[in-house]
């Protein structure tokens, strides 16, 4: 095959991989969910079964990314190996600077991003992620962001959060805030143990909107009664999948759609503050060497 074919297959793999990534999300974010029902107590019934609210975290409902927060906490754990970040840079160097655009040179880029959690129980990443939002993510909630999930809430509606974070960290963080559950990138476990691969491809952008629309099929939404928030441009896609979409400390690019599109635009930063908490969402070798090297010095201030 020509590298041009090649490149046009790229949008189909893409699609393809987006759509499963989205599929994959909703069915666990519903499993999760009711992993934590209490046996003999019936689960709540919302009163508004039709509408739902969707949330970003990164920069929506979080200052910063919660995979760099989580990242952080791991590496001060000693989660990470230095040969596990040089292995992970590595590859991520090769993909960027080469360019190369195989199939296979494209999902080993993604998948080295979380290959760190291959052979980890799903139990002890758990763990971890409870004790890492204690300590360094309770206080980075936006107020602002936290009242308007309590407004749906309040009005008997569920509200999901919707992440490139991995499905099971991004699940703690819903649970911490009394939110019905999340919808994350879905990393794939055999016999409760991390393989390091993902199932189709992060959470991110098109993906997010798949997931949307797969959760609604499965819990009987009207996606024009829903709502969703987002502070990227990278989220118009889900932003645009349902009836009312609002930008929350938004981005430039996300600031001019939502005026054009006539989205109503909250922001709850300062202006120091909006500068300094602009953490990348998306994982790279930049920003999680920084979480790897955040955490160490972290763990040296404690020991």
């Amino acid at each position: 095959m020509s590298l041009w074919r090649g490149r046009e297959k790229q949008p189909e793999l893409e699609q393809q991989l987006a759509t499963l990534a989205g599929e994959a999300s909703a069915e666990a974010a519903v499993a999760l969910e009711r992993a934590t029902e209490v046996p003999g107590v019936p689960r709540p019934v919302p009163a508004d079964l039709t509408a739902a609210a969707f949330f970003d975290v990164d920069n929506t409902m979080m200052m910063g990314a919660s995979i760099f927060h989580f990242a952080r906490g791991m590496a001060a754990r000693k989660f990470f190996t230095s040969s596990d970040l040089a292995k992970f840079a590595t590859q991520q160097v090769l993909f960027r600077v080469g360019g190369r655009e195989t199939r296979d040179g494209i999902r080993n880029a993604r998948e080295s991003g979380l290959s760190f959690v291959a052979g980890h129980s799903v139990a002890e990443l758990m763990a971890l992620g409870e004790e890492i939002y204690d300590e360094l993510m309770a206080d980075k909630i936006w107020p602002g962001t936290r009242s308007l999930a309590q407004m749906h809430l309040d009005a008997g509606q569920r509200v999901w959060l919707v992440t490139a974070t991995p499905v099971d960290l991004a699940t703690i963080i819903a649970r911490r805030l009394g939110l019905t559950g999340a919808l994350g990138t879905v990393l794939e476990s055999e016999d409760g143990v991390y393989t390091g691969r993902l199932v189709g491809e992060m959470l991110h952008g098109p993906a997010k909107a798949h997931a949307v629309r797969a959760l609604a099929a499965r819990e009987g939404l009207n996606l024009r009664r829903c709502t969703a928030y987002s502070d990227s441009a990278n989220d118009v896609p889900m932003l645009s999948v349902v009836g009312t979409a609002v930008a929350v400390n938004p981005d430039g690019t996300l600031r001019e759609t939502a005026r054009k599109r006539g989205w109503e635009i909250r922001d709850f930063r300062t202006g120091r503050k909006a500068a300094r908490i602009g953490v990348p969402s998306v994982l790279g070798a930049g920003a999680l060497a920084g979480a790897v090297a955040a955490g160490l010095a972290y763990r040296r201030r404690l020991f």
